[in-house]
Order: structure tokens, then C-alpha cells, then sequence
């Protein structure tokens, strides 16, 4: 079970419970013998009180009338005794014809009396009048008894009705305690989306170490990143400068009289400029490591456009499709870098028109760059995915740029498939998933 409150509720209902259990069976308990305590001193008075009425009358021992009660007199009501003495046996009149159990000893018991009343007995010895006697008294039960029941039916439904309002104010109190949890989920997801910096550090006390760890290691890590980007640039600008000295020199007169060792250098050069030129530019991406500055597309799009009009010319009508106000949640660069490198690859192969459209659902967002130009056949798009190799070497395009685009992508958990557009070219398609569903995105994609 990996919900706290799913643990509380679970761990609050079973206390209440064994808790409700326990003290309904001892409250019931104690209820019982309080009212048998009760009976016990009512059977022991009357008792007494009949021990009282006992005088000598000519015939020999009688029972005074004043001294019965009215509910001895009439028959089955429920209260009985009968008086044992050495030669007789006084009885009271409810009993008619019945007789009550024999007890062997002193003391408070039960039994089953006349119309199969339950009794509840109490036989007490005594001497009195110069003779050693017994008195037992008794009293139908089954009313008590069957309100005990009811007081037991009625306790119980109380008892759910109160255990369901104590889960509910549980529930209540336990989610606005956890409410700070929530938020600080929700920062988290905000933070990872690039929508703020940090997370807000008024928590309870019990989360405070927590949020401030976090926003340590955010801020560690962006720095981190920053500095290697930088020195992923200063690198990169040192490197180029001896390539550019020695492709000059390769150039020069002096290898005028050994054309195959300038054309071995030359190809050696490119090729060392070309691996050093994707391996900064690998180095370089976020992907899902931080979620640095998110891609405003309507801020960032016109200026990439109008660059690519700037570079390939005005004959080329550009067009982008997306929702109002997107903002795509990965790293700005990266992105730059990604749209940059599909819609050039478009625009070096198009005759007249590239679309971009960018949708999104609850999955991820879909990026799509088609072309009308003469596309790629089906059995080679592999083969440029796989290798970034130019399959026309007389137009660049399709080769380090897939190359660059491909990294970022699966930098990102995405996925990247090249088809036939409905523009007669190429459709370029990029699916990236949203960020914390990267692992399902990338099953469902397989």
C-alpha cells in the first residue's frame, strides 16, 4: 500500500475497531452485571421482606397476606418464591400449580419457570421462629433481557454510524495535513516543467528539510550544467581554431605537388571537424536532466522563421500550425537546435513549401516538419536514421543535422520517424512525451 492516507485510514479503522470491540463487549458486560447486582438486591429484599411476614398461627407457621405483594397474588406473573420449611412448603400464588427449581445451595442462578419463563432465582438460608428455613425468590426476566438486546442492536448501529463519521473527520483531518504534500507535488511537477525556479520553502517543519535539499541540488545541478556548457563552448571555439589553421594550410600552394596527401588531409580535417562539431553538440543537450528555459513557441518560432526565409530565401513559403499560447516543457536550446535542424533539412529539399505543425494530447506533443520536395524513399529512411549519411551528397541535408535531431530526442524519451507527407516529400515526425511519463511513452513506442 503506497498511499499515507490509504495507511492512516487502514491503521485508524483497525484501532477503532479492536478499540470499538473491546469496549462495547466490556461496556455490555458491565452492563450485565450491573442489572444482575440490581435483581440480586431487589430478590434479596423481598426475601427478607417475606422472612418477616413468616408468625405462628394455631395451625402452625403461616405467611402474614399484608406482607405479599400484590404480584405474588396473580398467577404466571413473573415474581415467585417459595418457602421451605421443616415440614411444610409455603408457595406464593402466581406459581398455581408449578414449583420452583430446587436449589442445592445458596446463591443466584437461572432457570426456566412456568410458560417457559427465564428465571432468574436467589435462594437464601435463614433461622427464624426457632427453625432453620430456606426462602427462594424469583423473577421473569426475559423483559429485561429483551431490552438488553435491543440496547445491544441500537449500540451497535450507533457504533458504525460513529465509527463512519470518526473515518470521515479522519479522512478530512489526514488530507489537509497532507494538503502541503500535495503542493509540494505539484511544485515538483512546475519545477520539472521549467515554470519556476525553485520550490517555496514555507512548509511545515517536517518538510522544510526536504524542500530545501531539493532546491540545493536543482540549483547545484543547473550550475553544473551551466558550467559545462560553457566549457563545452570554450572547448569547442579552442578546437576549431587549429582545424580552421590546419584546413588553410592543407589548402595552401605547398601541397600543390602532392595532391593525395592534400586530399587525405582534407578528408581527415572534415571528418575530425564533423565528429568534433556532433560530439559538442551531443554533450551539450539537457534532454530530461533539468528542465532549464521552456520554448515559448510563439516568442521563438517568428525568429527562427524569419531566419531561415534570411537564409534560403523568399521563394519559400513557411507556415507553422499550433495551439495558441504553447509552451513546449524541455530545454529551449535543445528544442532551437531540434526545430532548427528539421526545418532546414526542409528547406534545402522543398520546392516551394514547409509546414510545421505541433499538437499535443494527454500523451505527449507531436512535432511534425513535411516538405514538398522529392522525399526520401521508404527502404533508405532507415539508412538516414541509422547512419545520418546524405543520401544526395550534392545537397546538404538529411545527414549530421538527423544526427543532431535524433540525439535530442532520445535525450528527451521521445521517438522519431521519418514518412511519406501529404505534401508529396518528406514528413519529419517527432513525438516527445510529457515530462514524468517518459518510461510509459517510450513502452507504448516500442
Amino acid at each position: 500500500m503506497r498511499s499515507l492516507q490509504a495507511r492512516l485510514s487502514v491503521g485508524l479503522l483497525g484501532v477503532l475497531l479492536v478499540g470499538g470491540l473491546i469496549f462495547a463487549q466490556a461496556g455490555l458486560w458491565l452492563f450485565e452485571k450491573g442489572i444482575e447486582k440490581y435483581l440480586e438486591d431487589n430478590l434479596r429484599s423481598q426475601s427478607e421482606n417475606l422472612l418477616l411476614g413468616l408468625a405462628r398461627v394455631p395451625e402452625g407457621v403461616d405467611l402474614i397476606e399484608e406482607r405479599v405483594l400484590p404480584a405474588y397474588q396473580r398467577a404466571f406473573s413473573g415474581y415467585y418464591f417459595q418457602i421451605t420449611l421443616p415440614d411444610t412448603q409455603l408457595r406464593s400464588r402466581s406459581l398455581w400449580d408449578a414449583q420452583l427449581p430446587q436449589l442445592t445451595a445458596p446463591g443466584l442462578s437461572r432457570a426456566t419457570g412456568p410458560e417457559g419463563q427465564q428465571l432468574i432465582l436467589l435462594r437464601a438460608d435463614y433461622r427464624r421462629l426457632g427453625m432453620a428455613l430456606s426462602i427462594t425468590v424469583a423473577q421473569d426476566y426475559s423483559p429485561i433481557r429483551d431490552s438488553f438486546a435491543r440496547l445491544r442492536h441500537w449500540g451497535l448501529a450507533f457504533g458504525v454510524v460513529l465509527l463512519l463519521l470518526v473515518l470521515g473527520l479522519q479522512r478530512l483531518i489526514v488530507t489537509r495535513a497532507l494538503r502541503p504534500l500535495e503542493a509540494a507535488r505539484a511544485q515538483l511537477a512546475q519545477l520539472q516543467q521549467g515554470q519556476r525556479s525553485q520550490l517555496q520553502v514555507n512548509v511545515p517543519l517536517e518538510l522544510e528539510p526536504l524542500v530545501t535539499q531539493i532546491n540545493h541540488l536543482h540549483a547545484h545541478t543547473e550550475d553544473s550544467l551551466k558550467k559545462a556548457r560553457t566549457a563545452l563552448g570554450n572547448l569547442g571555439h579552442a578546437l576549431k581554431t587549429p582545424l580552421a589553421v590546419l584546413l588553410s594550410q592543407a589548402n595552401g600552394p605547398r601541397l600543390d605537388r602532392d595532391p593525395s596527401l592534400r586530399r587525405a588531409l582534407l578528408e581527415q580535417l572534415e571528418h575530425l571537424q564533423t565528429r568534433l562539431d556532433k560530439e559538442l553538440t551531443r554533450a551539450r543537450l539537457a534532454g530530461d536532466a533539468l528542465p532549464g528555459t521552456p520554448l515559448d513557441c510563439a516568442v521563438e518560432l517568428p525568429g527562427l522563421f524569419a531566419t531561415l526565409r534570411a537564409i534560403h530565401g523568399e521563394h519559400l513559403q513557411l507556415e507553422w500550425h499550433l495551439p495558441p499560447g504553447l509552451i513546449l516543457p524541455w530545454d529551449r536550446e535543445d528544442l532551437l537546435e531540434l526545430l532548427g535542424n528539421l526545418l532546414d533539412n526542409a528547406c534545402k529539399w522543398a520546392d516551394s513549401q514547409v509546414l510545421l505543425t505541433v499538437t499535443s494530447d494527454a500523451q505527449g506533443y507531436r512535432l511534425c516538419v513535411d516538405d514538398d520536395g522529392p522525399g526520401i524513399p521508404e527502404d533508405a529512411r532507415e539508412q538516414v536514421l541509422g547512419r545520418g549519411e546524405r543520401l544526395d551528397e550534392r545537397t546538404e541535408g538529411h545527414g549530421l543535422g538527423l544526427g543532431i535531431v535524433k540525439d535530442i530526442v532520445e535525450a528527451c524519451h521521445g521517438r522519431l520517424c521519418l514518412s511519406e507527407s501529404h505534401m508529396g516529400g518528406l514528413r519529419a515526425s517527432v513525438c516527445l512525451p510529457r515530462r514524468g511519463a517518459s518510461s510509459t511513452f517510450q513502452e507504448q513506442g516500442r
